[in-house]
């Protein structure tokens, strides 16, 4: 049997593809690169060829000296971020899959009415004022609890869930069962290990949640103490400079606004950067988990 050869439409049309791809690539690429470069340009330079360059002509670190050297104002809000992250993603995962699970029982009393009832938060919500008044009412404005409560669980994360316990077998948890395991043990021992890929992915969605969010912080929380890494970028990006006068201190050349605000877009972005690789695969497999019933 002879091997198969490409005719000369299919290598043109390969070639076309990896041209166009290759086109697409450096059009995406080409601004986090000038961002990049506009983080490592001096004042001077700044004032010569403009607020953002491609290839800098001399490497100067002001921007990240003065916002990592001279003061804690990043250091905190990375600080405030992680503990959103690392105990928000995990109170996250704890509520959304207890509920899920018990949800997902078919012998649970009006399950149907407790399903359109999560279902009814998807469509219909009480909107900003409300919010805002019950979160003062119960005492969590300006607190770090009010960037992780009021989003325990999330409709949709909570639906994927309760789809994905739904396609395991009743058989396992009617022999566990038989020899005495509560509800909760069969939570922990038997659904948790057998749904860990629905976790991951589900746990991905919140954490990518509570690092890329701003809205809650820059309206619940005054303190500059406890405000996330981005509202602390935005509020660099908004204005050009670091309020922050307490723990910054004096800098005789400070950096243009551009290159300040393209460090702080560095600095708050390379984390996800760096991680977004080894996850990206959790993002596509999420799509379809609990989307099909086997």
């Amino acid at each position: 049997m002879s091997a198969w050869k490409p005719t000369a439409g299919e290598r043109v049309f390969d070639l076309f593809n990896i041209v166009l791809l290759a086109v697409l690539s450096l059009l995406f690429l080409i601004p986090f690169l000038a961002v990049l470069s506009t983080s490592f340009i001096s004042a001077e330079e700044s004032m010569r060829r403009g607020a953002f360059v491609l290839i800098p002509e001399r490497v100067d670190f002001g921007a990240y000296d003065m916002l990592l050297s001279r003061g804690m104002i990043i250091y905190n809000a990375y600080k405030v971020t992680l503990f959103r992250v690392v105990v928000g993603t995990f109170l996250n995962l704890a509520f959304t899959a207890t509920l899920a699970y018990g949800l997902a029982r078919r012998t649970l009393p009006g399950r149907n009415v407790l399903v359109l009832i999560v279902f009814l938060t998807m469509i219909f919500h009480g909107g900003l004022i409300p919010n805002y008044m019950l979160i003062d009412a119960v005492g969590l404005k300006d607190s770090l609890w009010v960037l992780v409560i009021p989003g325990l669980i999330s409709a949709w994360n909570l639906f994927i869930m309760r789809n994905f316990f739904l396609t395991l077998p009743e058989e396992l948890e009617e022999s566990a069962v038989i020899d005495g395991a509560t509800p909760a043990v069969i939570l922990l021992k038997i659904i948790v290990p057998l749904s860990m890929p629905a976790i991951a992915t589900i746990g991905l969605f919140y954490a990518v949640h509570h690092w890329n969010d701003w809205f809650g912080a820059s309206i619940y929380i005054n303190s500059q103490s406890k405000q996330p890494i981005q509202v602390i970028m935005r509020n660099i990006l908004l204005t050009g400079v670091v309020h922050d006068e307490t723990q910054l201190e004096f800098i005789k050349d400070p950096p243009p606004a551009a290159t300040l605000k393209s460090a702080v877009i560095i600095i708050s972005t390379l984390p996800i950067l760096l991680v977004y690789p080894f996850i990206q695969k959790y993002f596509v497999k999420g799509m379809l988990v609990g989307s099909v019933k086997g």
